[in-house]
C-alpha cells in the first residue's frame, strides 16, 4: 500500500472569546473557549462564523485534549462545518506561557489535529469524503490552523 501524502487545503485564523473555566471533570480540568469569528484562506476563502467552541480537557501533564466544532462560510456562499480533534502538549514552562497568552514559537510545542468537514453544498461534496490533518499555533485571542487533505 502507498504512504498517504498531504496537500495544503486552507489556513484558518480562528478568533476566540474569553476562556470559560468549568473546573475539574472526570478526566481533567474542563474549559470552554467560544469561537467568535475569523478568516479562511487557501483552496477555499471565507469567514469563520461566530458560533461554536473548543471544549478542552486539560490533563494532569498539562496537555490539552482539543475538541472543537464550528463552521465557516466560503466567499461563494457554501457553509462548511468543521469538527476538529487534537492534542497540544509541550514542556510545562511553554504550556504556562501559552496559558498566559504569551506569543510562543510553535516549534516549542506540539499542536496537531484531525478534522472532518461536512457540507450540503454540491460544489464542495468532496470534503465530506476527505480526512484532514492540521497543525496549530495558539495566540492570545486566536488559534492559527493549517489544514491538509490526506491523499
Amino acid at each position: 500500500m502507498s504512504i498517504p501524502g498531504l496537500s495544503h487545503f486552507c489556513d484558518l485564523e480562528v478568533r476566540l472569546g474569553p476562556v470559560m473555566e468549568m473546573g475539574p471533570g472526570r478526566c481533567g480540568g474542563r474549559r470552554i473557549i467560544p469561537i467568535i469569528g475569523g478568516t479562511v484562506t487557501g483552496k477555499v476563502s471565507g469567514r469563520v462564523l461566530d458560533l461554536g467552541a473548543d471544549w478542552q480537557t486539560i490533563l494532569a501533564d498539562g496537555s490539552a485534549d482539543i475538541d472543537t466544532r464550528y463552521a465557516f462560510e466560503t466567499d461563494d456562499g457554501a457553509l462548511i462545518e468543521i469538527v476538529n480533534k487534537g492534542v497540544r502538549h509541550g514542556p510545562p514552562e511553554i504550556l504556562q506561557a501559552l496559558a498566559r497568552g504569551d506569543d510562543v514559537d510553535p516549534a516549542l510545542y506540539y499542536f496537531r489535529t484531525t478534522a472532518r468537514l461536512e457540507t450540503g453544498d454540491a460544489r464542495y461534496q468532496w470534503v465530506n469524503r476527505t480526512i484532514f490533518v492540521g497543525t496549530g499555533r495558539r495566540l492570545a485571542s486566536a488559534v492559527l490552523v493549517s489544514l491538509f487533505s490526506v491523499n
